[in-house]
């Protein structure tokens, strides 16, 4: 938890009681009181919050699916034009330190408890926090971190992003071995994601960590490691594996792309034409399932930006709206799907990172296509969707923009994840939103507002490290 935002205090109210009742107090303690809080009962808040945020309209959406062109917005449309809502930004930034100081407290708890499996879980998703905060951010407080509490350290030193990877693996790899020790054990009940299943967590700490080093293999050689992860027999097997929140039908445990979007009437959330476009073009089975037709008859996409709002041509019914099964209250919110691991690992054979070459690579971005086929409930259209004139088929020359193209559709409506990938690969080509405040695809979010004040001394040596505090700035894995 960023320090200087969230400072839990704890005060303790002493009442002394006088009289001559002897063991009045035993007699009035209050037995369901719990002493100390069970490490699994903090599970269900860590995966909430993470997933509540990455999915919330104001964030993933606004931001990430615009940028990443799955989405367009009909009105109030300057986060399409890349000028983000800064309360938006700093959300980000403060719930996702909130959520890795809980996934410490989580840790610490099962370190008292003696219980190793649920440490593991704890680093796993710490590491996954920290993940997304340098993605989205860049450079960021890290080694000193977390220490408000216990140091009364609330103005941490921003570590280059270099460090931070390099402290995610480190808390991976703890986690990993953790999570196999067979010590310990989570509470199915208090578990919202795997209930309970140790080697659910472990296949997706494997799986995080395949994604963390291939977000960084273009500035730093990480072959050998992938090798090692793809080799473990770890990695997800099936979407059974996969680490997602399932939400729930009624409200305020429902997706938050549903209680926005269908319950609070956001009818501003369309389809971007880049995405249309790219579905039909394709002609993908995926179209009627990952859109709805416009109100005015077919699939119709806005084009990215445009001052004028709503834009002629494109206003509310001309346009699509998501598809319906994205849009209902159970549909779940994705820390990592298997079929974005399957387009990684074809990624990685391309590169030679790990072994196999071309063909291990076209098997896995086939076995990529087939399962998102499947995930949509099209798997039947596979064989007539595998042709040469939908312009899919693996071939040795174009397999990375295959590959990056197809995983940008497995994103879809995993917006801030989908807007990294872009930014890591460059795949697909877009075009940068007409009329925006930029004439670039912003590369990274700016820091929490308050730093500047509150954390000037290291806020202001960051930037003369990693650049301006800017949306343009990029990143040290995008070969700043």
């Amino acid at each position: 938890m960023k320090n200087i935002k969230y400072i839990f205090l704890s005060f303790i109210m002493a009442v002394s009681i006088y009289g001559c009742d002897k063991g009045f107090e035993d007699i009035n303690e209050n037995i369901d009181d719990p002493v100390v809080v069970p490490s699994s009962m903090m599970i269900g808040t860590i995966v909430r919050d993470a997933m509540n945020e990455m999915y919330s309209t104001f964030n993933g959406s606004e931001i990430g699916e615009t940028w990443s062109q799955h989405a367009s917005l009909i009105q109030y449309n300057d986060p399409d034009r890349y000028k983000p809502r800064v309360t938006s930004m700093d959300a980000m930034w403060n719930i996702f330190y909130r959520t890795a100081s809980n996934a410490n407290q989580m840790y610490e708890l099962a370190v008292a408890e003696g219980n190793e499996t649920n440490q593991g879980v704890a680093l796993v998703l710490k590491a996954y926090c920290f993940h997304v905060i340098t993605d989205l951010y860049g450079a960021c407080p890290y080694t000193e971190a977390l220490k408000g509490p216990s140091e009364g350290n609330f103005t941490p030193a921003y570590d280059d992003q270099e460090v931070v990877y390099a402290g995610i693996l480190d808390l991976l790899n703890q986690s990993m071995s953790l999570l196999s020790s067979g010590n310990g054990e989570i509470n199915g009940d208090m578990d919202i994601m795997y209930a309970g299943d140790a080697s659910k967590w472990l296949k997706f700490a494997y799986s995080l960590k395949f994604r963390a080093l291939m977000r960084i293999s273009g500035v730093q050689d990480v072959s050998t490691e992938l090798q090692a992860v793809y080799n473990s027999g770890h990695l997800f097997a099936s979407n059974s594996d996969e680490a997602k929140l399932v939400y729930l039908s009624a409200s305020p445990e429902a997706n938050p792309l549903y209680e926005s979007i269908v319950a609070g009437a956001r009818g501003e959330h369309k389809l971007s034409e880049t995405f249309i476009n790219a579905l039909v073009a394709s002609n993908d089975p995926r179209l009627p399932v990952m859109a709805q037709e416009a109100a005015n008859g077919g699939y119709v996409g806005k084009p990215n930006g445009y001052e004028e709002s709503p834009l002629a041509g494109f206003g509310y019914d001309d346009v699509s709206p998501i598809g319906a099964n994205y849009l209902l209250p159970t549909a779940p919110g994705y820390f990592m799907s298997y079929s974005e691991l399957l387009f990684l690992i074809a990624e990685a054979a391309k590169k030679g990172y790990i072994s196999g070459g071309d063909a291990t690579a076209q098997s896995y971005y086939e076995a990529g296509i087939l399962n998102s086929l499947t995930e949509n409930g099209v798997a039947g259209e596979y064989a007539s969707f595998m042709v040469p004139a939908s312009g899919v088929v693996y071939n040795s020359t174009d397999a990375l923009e295959l590959i990056g193209t197809q995983k940008w559709i497995v994103l879809f409506c995993q917006g801030f994840e989908a807007w990294t990938e872009y930014r890591r690969t460059g795949f697909p080509e877009l075009t940068p939103a007409a009329q925006a405040y930029l004439d670039e695809i912003p590369s990274r979010l700016k820091y929490e507002s308050t730093e500047v004040s509150v954390n000037g001394p290291n806020y202001r040596a960051v930037l003369e490290r990693q650049g301006a505090d800017e949306l343009t700035t990029k990143i040290w894995w995008m070969g700043n």
